[in-house]
């Protein structure tokens, strides 16, 4: 790697917000003014190119091992049938998402909010990674300055996605393959991911029924929280009709005694009439 070539895999990978303060730092640091002048003339990266960039630059190895994978996925498709073909084709989509989520985290972790629109940019670049060997080498140089798209026509102008220069290639030279390690690994990878998979779904459908117990529970807590609302008013208007009848209970009692006493009263009368009566008949 050049100079100029580890300059700019330093810039694209460094904080956004610093870019250009760090590219011209740089240049007054550049001993040879040609060097400084490229330095200069380098352009900040997209949102999308700058995630793509840490992510070549903190998990090279990672992302190396990825895209050999996928050098062979291309050889080999020439060779296998239909149904090989669509199995290859669903691993290698899940490849790009992992890998998109991980380069994802590793941005967030620095600090960036990254958009919906930025994740899929991110996608679609290392999937056209996966598919042309020239996009593989300019994600893995790390200094992307913008996001690529698998449709794009092919051979790539690296002059325009890219700034240090074109890039030599990966940076970590291919391993010898043991043919037969490898088909035992894929198998291995391929039951690991099959048995995610499942995983996955049961816990989707257990969420999903988790979701449901939630929202079921959630319409008859706030049904008994409207009875206990209904119950409360009633129990206020119960007390309210208990004082009224205490109130109209003593006030009966009052009118009890006195018509009592009446009573009493009268009868005396009546006693004392009777008297009289008597003893006027008497006399007669």
């Amino acid at each position: 790697m050049t100079d100029l070539e580890a300059i700019a895999a330093d810039l694209y990978a460094g904080p956004p917000g610093d870019f250009v303060s760090a590219r011209n730092a740089r240049a007054k640091e550049a001993e040879d003014a040609a060097v400084a002048d490229r330095i200069r003339a380098l352009r900040k990266p997209s949102v999308a190119a700058w995630v793509v960039n840490v992510f070549a630059r903190e998990r090279a190895q990672q992302l190396d091992q990825a895209l050999r994978l996928a050098d062979e996925l291309r050889e080999a498709q020439a060779d296998i049938d239909a149904v090989t073909l669509a199995e290859l084709t669903r691993q290698r989509r899940a490849l790009t998402e992992q890998l998109a989520a991980e380069a994802d985290a590793l941005a967030t972790a620095r600090g960036e909010r990254i958009t919906t629109a930025t994740r899929d940019a991110v996608r679609q670049t290392i999937t056209a990674a996966f598919f042309d060997p020239a996009a593989a080498a300019a994600v893995a140089s790390g200094r992307l300055v913008h996001e690529l798209e698998p449709s794009a026509e092919f051979p790539l102008d690296f002059d325009t996605i890219l700034r240090g220069g074109a890039p030599s290639g990966r940076p970590t030279p291919p391993e010898p393959v043991d043919e037969v390690k490898a088909r035992r690994e894929l198998r291995k990878a391929q039951a690991a991911l099959h048995d995610a998979e499942q995983a996955h779904v049961r816990a989707t459908r257990e969420l999903g029924a988790a979701d449901r117990d939630v929202r079921d529970a959630s319409g008859r807590a706030a049904q008994l929280d409207t009875r206990i609302a209904d119950l409360e008013a009633d129990l206020v208007r119960a007390h309210a009709a208990a004082v009224a009848a205490r109130t109209e209970a003593t006030a009966a009692a009052d009118r009890r005694t006195q018509a009592a006493d009446r009573a009493t009263a009268t009868e005396k009368a009546v006693e004392a009439a009777q008297r009289a009566v008597d003893a006027l008949n008497a006399e007669a």
